[in-house]
């Protein structure tokens, strides 16, 4: 059920209790657990902290902990299955599930015992009653026991009565198994219902703030979760704006707060300020020419992977008038006096060449006098850092370098995941740069596919969510710019994935919490598409 009440319906439940707390590795769950874990310590909530990169993961982690714990808190995952189905939990078990994953399973909304949706609600769910969900088979089965009995019972009456009576009989049966096809039909179209996906980090930000126990740095936190969502492209920017607009009250209300502290200019302070910045990757920690050869935004805008996009980018660069040794070179080592109006010149510049969307609503933080870091530049740390294959780790060493780099005292760490990222972002842009130009990107009718080779540079890397999806659209993107015809822009969710593996048995693993990325055997490539063709068609 959805719980309407997150201080008094969750956090005052398990204050007192031991948790196990169940992390889905992306961004938006890492500043979540980040938040959450604060209170804790706050509080001094006893709790176990378990990544689960999937499934299996999160049924090996219940099985292991379900005989020490009760109550549990699932991020970002859980909610778009049947997850008492899946788990299967002792009766006093509870789930806290703060999921961002879409659609959610219906079954979950009207468990009101042992699941608890920590989910911001829409003014209109669409939530479906309950009789449209759940039907009692017996009284089926009663009015067929009650119409056979009958049928028997008239068989002293005349044969004429006899037969209009066993007439009225079978009409009411089969309009009992008409209306029976209509509820099934009715009940597999809104088994999962969609709710606008939100932020896990901002939730658990908000009940911060609910109890007057939210800080600057869990603040800072619900700003990268929510500038992940967006980065990663899985929320529209509409509300994208509009959530920065909430956060954005908060910061001011912070920032004022602030304002007579005596330590409000200390060397290690920290300072979140809103404001409007280029569309470009790291640049910088980077340098611009670097940033804009890299940015999505700007590689598809000049369409980089010609040799007239490359001209035009000089264009660009000539445009601006800034020095070419300047624009090489680091950002922070180029001089002042260019620095100081540099966005006004590239917005300039960038609306001569159509890029009118080359500045975007955002947050930068200040550590001190030196360290200072836009909202993106974090996200892209933390994901190189969570998805990082240079070196055969664990994924839980991963997971737990991520959480780090999220600290203001781990500094360190976040440039190292700033270095990992641009190499990650310069593997996605040659990718696409190679797959336009060698005409990988194939129309199967109502989707585009794209198949990178085993030999492929990099491809260990697309074995990644965040960076998988990072590629996927990207590479829409560029093709849309690249051809004269854009109705190819649509893109499906995991559910015709499954439909498409259960109707040509396709060897198929759905191990992932986002159920658009999928593992497939390749022998089983060729019907598992031409069945995905036929349902989307």
């Amino acid at each position: 059920m959805f719980v309407t009440d997150i201080r008094k319906e969750f956090y005052d439940v398990v204050v007192n209790q031991r948790v196990a707390l169940f992390v889905s590795p992306d961004i938006d769950a890492l500043c979540a657990c980040k938040v959450l874990q604060a209170l804790f310590h706050c509080d001094q909530v006893q709790y176990t902290l378990v990544p689960v990169a999937g499934w299996q993961d999160l049924g090996t982690a219940f099985m292991e902990h379900k005989e020490q714990y009760q109550y549990f808190v699932l991020i970002n995952c859980g909610a778009n299955v049947d997850l008492l189905e899946t788990l299967q939990p002792e009766e006093d078990s509870v789930f806290f599930i703060c999921d961002t994953h879409r659609p959610v399973d219906v079954v979950n909304v009207y468990n009101d015992t042992q699941i608890k949706l920590l989910i911001k609600q829409d003014d209109d769910l669409g939530v479906p009653s309950y009789d449209d969900i759940f039907r009692d088979d017996e009284e089926d089965e009663e009015g067929d026991g009650d119409d056979s009995g009958n049928e028997s019972d008239g068989s002293a009456e005349p044969s004429g009565k006899r037969r209009r009576y066993d007439e009225d009989a079978l009409e009411r049966r089969i309009e009992r198994q008409r209306a029976r096809r209509e509820w099934e039909a009715r009940r597999s179209l809104i088994m999962n219902i969609t709710i606008t996906p939100s932020y896990t980090s901002l939730v658990m930000f908000e009940l911060a703030w609910v109890m007057s126990k939210d800080t600057k740095d869990m603040l800072w936190w619900s700003v990268i979760g929510v500038t992940d969502q967006w980065v990663h492209d899985k929320i529209p920017h509409m509300k994208y704006v509009t959530d920065i607009a909430t956060l954005q009250r908060h910061v001011s209300r912070h920032n004022h707060r602030n304002e007579d502290e005596e330590n409000s200019l200390s060397i290690d302070c920290m300072r979140i300020t809103f404001e409007y910045d280029l569309r470009l990757v790291l640049y910088q920690h980077w340098s611009l020419y670097e940033s804009i050869c890299n940015s999505c935004y700007t590689s598809c805008s000049f369409k980089l992977w010609s040799i007239n996009g490359q001209k035009k980018l000089q264009e660009f660069l000539a445009d601006m008038g800034l020095p070419l040794k300047q624009v090489r070179q680091k950002f922070n080592s180029m001089d002042m006096s260019i620095k100081e109006n540099l966005r006004e010149v590239i917005e300039e510049s960038a609306n001569k060449f159509s890029m009118k969307d080359i500045r975007v609503q955002t947050f930068a933080v200040n550590f001190g006098f030196k360290n200072r870091f836009l909202a993106s530049d974090v996200v892209h740390a933390a994901a190189a850092l969570l998805e990082n294959v240079e070196k055969d780790e664990m994924p839980t060493d991963n997971f737990i370098k991520a959480l780090d780099c999220l600290s203001r005292s781990n500094l360190e760490r976040l440039h190292l995941g700033i270095d990992l990222a641009k190499k990650k972002l310069k593997a996605i842009q040659q990718t696409v740069a190679s797959c336009i130009c060698t005409n990988l990107i194939l129309s199967q009718g109502p989707f585009l596919y794209c198949h990178l080779l085993e030999g492929t540079p990099d491809v260990k890397l697309f074995s990644k969510p965040l960076a998988l999806t990072l590629l996927c659209k990207y590479l829409l993107k560029a093709f849309i710019c690249s051809t004269r015809n854009k109705r190819f822009c649509f893109i499906f969710f995991g559910r015709a994935f499954e439909k498409a593996a259960e109707s040509t048995s396709s060897r198929t693993l759905h191990d992932h919490f986002d159920t658009s990325v999928i593992e497939l055997k390749m022998e089983d490539r060729g019907k598992f598409l031409d069945a995905l063709i036929t349902l989307l068609s």
